[in-house]
């Protein structure tokens, strides 16, 4: 029994156009029976979103790498408390913001320059806990259920407006839930994919997007080292419906 995984970004076409570099981010670590996965999506309107969204992403690989590497880490080996779960991730995006200051500082920017997104789960084969600050969605699929988007996306009152993690109150928007059911399958996506995965008249993941993945990841001995996900992110049926950066994060835990 063990978790299979695979994260794959793609630049849009606006930004190919534009000659904007890929702004989106993914990225992940497993500990034993843990998984911990993380995106981000650059802010268009910011510099080095770019940087910013990478910078995020391993930011918090490394402290929940550093939490493995402790004492704490027997938190993990059973369901969080929502407050538990929101005091963790608290924490992190605190020293999220920390790094991104001092990225800011050193290269003599401000750090509204590295705006992002970001989106954030811990899980083991039992339960799930998962941040979102921003847009973009995490998807899952827990034993015996159908696919359940755990957040609804963070929109503003105007097109393409979102909190960040710069945002003076992204900390307190924070959106944090704490799922403690068996876990089958796990998606995490940049708000790229929205239009295609997510119905957007009521929040309702699309089955026929989510399911393909599933099996592909079920079947695949290797992903990490598979084209398919490159390949279909890149594809000319995808880009015709949208144009902006996309990430998916794949997550299956074999139980077999």
């Amino acid at each position: 029994m063990n978790w299979k995984a695979v994260a794959r970004f793609a630049i849009g076409t606006s930004h190919q156009n534009q000659e904007i570099p890929c702004q989106d981010y993914g990225n992940y670590l497993i500990f034993d029976d843990v998984i911990v996965g993380a995106v981000a999506d650059g802010a268009g309107s910011a510099k080095h979103s770019d940087v910013g969204s990478k910078l995020a992403v391993e930011t918090v690989l490394k402290c929940f790498s550093d939490i493995n590497e402790s004492p704490q880490k027997e938190a993990f080996s059973q369901p969080l408390s929502k407050e538990e779960a929101e005091e963790v991730f608290a924490k992190i995006m605190n020293q999220v913001i920390t790094e991104l200051q001092k990225q800011a500082d050193e290269q003599d920017y401000s750090v509204n320059d590295l705006a992002c997104t970001l989106l954030v789960f811990v899980a083991t084969p039992d339960w799930i806990t998962a941040m979102q600050i921003g847009d973009g969605f995490i998807v899952i699929r827990s034993q015996e259920s159908e696919y359940q988007l755990l957040f609804k996306p963070d929109k503003g009152e105007f097109i393409n407006e979102t909190t960040f993690i710069t945002s003076t109150n992204a900390v307190k928007d924070m959106q944090v839930k704490v799922i403690s059911e068996k876990q089958e399958f796990i998606c995490a996506s940049t708000d790229g994919l929205e239009k295609v995965a997510i119905r957007l008249s009521d929040w309702e993941p699309f089955s026929p997007f989510f399911k393909p993945l599933e099996e592909y990841l079920d079947e695949t001995v290797d992903p990490k080292e598979d084209k398919y996900l490159t390949e279909f992110l890149n594809s000319e049926r995808l880009n015709s419906r949208t144009d902006d950066d996309k990430t998916l994060l794949l997550c299956l835990f074999d139980r077999e």
